[in-house]
């Protein structure tokens, strides 16, 4: 009986040693989309408002990823009213941010003068100058995380305005990116249309005769093939999004796919339907596991 209650309380001293070490958080980071600045209706003092909040909380984030849509409108507008929406978000960047800023290009920060892929092109190129953008799509290390910044805005085949997917070249930059990050690695993947998302079907009346309808405008049409190639990537963590100005969370085979509102909510207006202005803050630990809040800064 002696050599029993000895080896007992081995066996509980030995599970005391090999409790599991707590989960560290390495990266927080604080994710604005569709700010949509204008020089109207208040947009840049709530901009201001916004970056304040960020900065001032007591556990600041390490930065700030812009989602895209950071001005209000560029297609269909003159270059001089682009260039001064421009101009009023570098502005309020320049005088209130003081945290490290990785951006993404949205459908809203594209100017095309006319309807065909060269303007399309070209007024990309002159968003991504404007958001100090060398490559519309790229990945990052930080802090033990892979971080992949994709872009969804694609011209239509005609060349007409865009729908949502990857080209071919970039889903086979990303097939290479995945392939080469370490299966140890957890990834986060950043896009400004969601790849999947739960409030797609109540942005407008989405449902009629019987059938569901989402836009390709509304999110990825790509959506199984680029799941499919997640799925073949079990380090793909979470991915984030905004575009639609409301929230959810979609957890599908091991990925978690957040959309994460509006800076502007209803561009300035309000709430989009029950989303208030706000941003996410997005905690990465070294586990590979994500935290995801949605904050109201008014």
């Amino acid at each position: 009986m002696g050599a029993g209650l000895l080896a007992l309380s081995g066996h509980n001293l030995c599970t005391a040693q090999v409790a599991p070490t707590p989960k560290q958080r390495v990266l927080r980071i604080a994710h604005l989309t569709d700010v949509h600045m204008q020089p109207l209706v208040g947009a840049a003092k709530g901009f201001e408002k916004c970056l304040h909040h960020v900065q001032s909380l007591a556990d600041k984030p390490d930065l700030i990823i812009n989602g895209g849509d950071a001005i209000m409108e560029a297609h269909g507008r003159g270059k001089d009213s682009v260039s001064r929406q421009w101009r009023l978000y570098q502005d309020v960047l320049r005088s209130e941010n003081a945290l490290p800023l990785l951006s993404c290009v949205g459908n809203h920060d594209i100017w095309c003068r006319q309807e065909t892929k060269l303007c399309f092109e070209e007024g990309r190129q002159w968003a991504m100058d404007e958001l100090a953008m060398s490559k519309r799509h790229y990945s990052l290390d930080q802090n033990g995380w892979h971080i992949v910044v994709l872009d969804s805005v694609q011209p239509k085949a005609d060349g007409s305005w865009y729908t949502a997917h990857l080209d071919d070249e970039q889903f086979h930059w990303l097939e290479t990116d995945l392939k080469s990050t370490p299966a140890e690695t957890p990834i986060l993947i950043v896009s400004h249309v969601p790849i999947l998302a739960a409030c797609v079907f109540f942005d407008g009346q989405r449902f009629a005769n019987e059938n569901w309808n989402v836009p390709a405008r509304w999110m990825h049409s790509d959506t199984v093939r680029i799941t499919d190639l997640f799925h073949r990537h079990p380090n793909v963590k979470a991915a984030l999004s905004g575009h639609i100005h409301l929230t959810d969370r979609v957890d599908y085979n091991g990925v978690s796919y957040f959309c994460n509102g509006a800076v502007s909510g209803a561009w300035w207006f309000g709430k989009y339907h029950h989303t208030g202005a706000g941003y996410a803050l997005v905690d990465l630990f070294d586990d590979g596991s994500v935290v995801n809040s949605y904050v109201n800064y008014v």
